[in-house]
């Protein structure tokens, strides 16, 4: 720093002087950290330091947890924006997915420690029955089915003895057979259930109902839009218990962020763009292998 052609008897004052500086801009960063943290506090935002080593663990509880990928697999995208929102989160807290295949368990889900939050969809009798603190995101979905344009199914009553295919992360799997009479087959991810719907291998398809209308708009798609009435509308939300004041303000404050910004429009869009691709790729492109 000092070059190469300073006294060495001047080193030593400028190494003392150097370090000095350090400490008192050290000190005036803490205290600036300290100020911006209590004033966002203040305002219901967030007390997760902007920095990049300040990410709290955040164990969260989800209704499914997309399986890690398998090294030459295909890429697939998920059911829903739930695993999307989780990755977003991430970048704010070191996210811990936990399945919860009790899904709406009420409190009893924090009881043991092991979940933190939980991101689930709810509908309006479900998160009034939630004890604690609901944090909805803004995206709202339900399940719709979706069909050749030829198709004689009118009704949901009408998949009775009709094979529906469906997709894990759904939670569909045995409701559609326990409504209708209806012969599930299920699948990873939602290309590999639409795929089977192109190809002729089930009668009608059915996923989270605002994925599915942002895939209609594909051109490629016009010969699948028959579709059934949209149905089991809920809201997807956080829920906490509460005693994490810290927390919930963090997560209200995420939410106004991903709303500002159009985040979930832009999330529904793309997931359906992937979606679309993926089916493509399998149903148009030969394997080369």
């Amino acid at each position: 720093m000092s070059g190469h052609n300073v006294e060495s008897m001047q080193r030593p004052r400028r190494l003392v002087v150097s370090v000095a500086l350090a400490a008192a801009l050290g000190l005036s960063l803490m205290a600036g950290a300290f100020v911006k943290n209590g004033a966002a506090l203040a305002a219901g935002g967030s007390a997760v330091p902007e920095t990049a080593g300040a990410v709290r663990p955040l164990n969260l509880g989800m209704s499914y947890v997309v399986p890690p990928h398998v090294p030459g697999s295909k890429v697939r995208t998920p059911e829903g924006l739930a695993p999307l929102l989780a990755e977003r989160l991430d970048k704010r807290f070191a996210v811990q997915p936990v399945p919860l295949p009790d899904g709406n368990a009420g409190a009893g889900r924090f009881a043991a420690g092991k979940v933190d939050a939980a991101l689930l969809p709810l509908d309006r009798k479900g998160a009034a029955r939630e004890e604690g603190v609901v944090i909805p995101t803004g995206y709202r979905a339900g399940i719709m089915a979706i069909m050749r344009t030829d198709t004689d199914i009118r009704h949901w009553d009408d998949l009775r003895g009709r094979t529906v295919c469906l997709a894990e992360g759904s939670g569909l799997a045995g409701e559609m057979q326990r409504r209708y009479g209806a012969i599930e087959k299920v699948f990873r991810a939602p290309a590999d259930a639409l795929l089977d719907l192109r190809i002729g291998g089930c009668d009608a398809a059915v996923h989270d109902s605002t994925m599915l209308e942002a895939l209609l708009e594909f051109p490629e798609w016009k010969k699948f839009s028959a579709r059934l009435p949209v149905q089991q509308e809920r809201d997807l939300a956080f829920v906490l218990d509460g005693n994490d004041p810290v927390l919930v303000r963090s997560l209200q404050a995420q939410v106004r962020e991903w709303n500002k910004n159009g985040l979930l429009t832009r999330l529904t869009q793309q997931s359906a763009r992937d979606i679309a691709f993926e089916v493509y790729m399998d149903q148009e492109v030969p394997d080369c292998h």
